[in-house]
């Protein structure tokens, strides 16, 4: 049993980096953290405003002492972890990139959360204690290793706290859809008045349940907000954008920091749409064919959908 912890959130960027013989980058936590000997892939939080790309380049060289690049995006995915000796439990949004070395040299890091920087074949890494994201993230058992709380806390799905500037920010990760039926069409959502995007056309999906994975937390979306029942058939992408000062039905502007996952989602049996949550920040839900997809302009669709339909091209 765990304690009654501080439950906080946070959104994280890593890198899966090999070298020539197929070696993989792994760095040791010291005994500064909160699981002291366990090696995970380098990595850490993403700033608010922050791109998770720049996130992944600069942890990565914070942590190992290498330059890197983003090749592509390898996986998303969510855990809770307890720290008792902190007082708290996070839920990370873990976004896993695969990155190429550009430059530098290894560098160990005395006194820092981590303190070591290692080339391990995955032979190697399978005798390690990981972190579970680590072992997941390369195909490979996961070990208990971290304190999971009991339950998911309770945790509002809307958060903001004053920032430096004095405005209100906040940090919010979401998983969105790119539905389509047998006929092509791809299903939208309309954000209703009072909003931010009001009137616009949006993906189906929206911000993911503290413990949630987001897979689950978009199929639990798409089924509020459209009637419809899903299927996941790939990762597309992550967009990342900052609203620096919108205004919605809290009343007072809030500098918005959103990362969103999209996903391909295929819908067997398609229904015409419902929006079961009236009053909501959907007002209507409709599939779209091809051709009238095409005729929207990219005023009439948020950044998110614009992003997300290309990348599924």
């Amino acid at each position: 049993m765990t304690p009654a912890l501080e439950p906080l959130r946070r959104i994280a960027a890593y890198a899966i980096c090999t070298d020539e013989a197929s070696r993989i980058l792994l760095v040791r936590a010291s005994a500064r953290s909160g699981t002291p000997g366990v090696w995970s892939l380098p990595g850490g939080a993403v700033d608010h405003g922050e791109n998770p790309n720049d996130t992944v380049v600069r942890e990565t060289a914070a942590e190992t002492g290498l330059s890197v690049a983003v090749d592509r995006l390898h996986d998303v995915l969510a855990d809770m972890r307890a720290l008792p000796h902190r007082g708290i439990t996070i839920h990370t949004d873990r976004l896993i990139y695969h990155v190429r070395v550009r430059g530098g040299t290894l560098v160990d890091r005395v006194g820092q959360p981590t303190d070591l920087a290692r080339w391990h074949t995955l032979e190697e890494a399978a005798k390690l204690p990981l972190r579970p994201f680590t072992a997941t993230a390369l195909g490979l058992p996961a070990a208990p290793v971290d304190l999971r709380p009991d339950e998911p806390p309770e945790y509002p799905s809307f958060h903001a706290v004053p920032g430096p500037d004095g405005l209100h920010r906040a940090q919010r990760f979401a998983a969105y859809a790119v539905a389509t039926d047998r006929d092509g069409r791809v299903l939208l959502t309309r954000i209703a008045d009072g909003y931010p995007g009001a009137g616009r056309w949006h993906l189906p999906g929206g911000g993911t349940d503290y413990g949630e994975q987001p897979g689950a937390a978009l199929l639990r979306e798409l089924a509020e907000e459209t009637g419809q029942r899903g299927r996941l058939v790939e990762l597309l992408g992550v967009a990342s954008h900052r609203d620096a000062a919108s205004l919605g039905p809290e009343g007072y502007p809030i500098d918005w920091h959103g990362v969103r996952a999209f996903y391909r989602v295929a819908v067997d049996d398609p229904t015409p749409p419902t929006v079961a949550d009236l009053g909501g920040s959907t007002a209507e839900a409709r599939w779209f064919h091809p051709d009238e997809l095409a005729a929207l302009t990219p005023d009439e669709l948020t950044e998110v959908t614009v992003e997300a339909l290309a990348a599924r091209q």
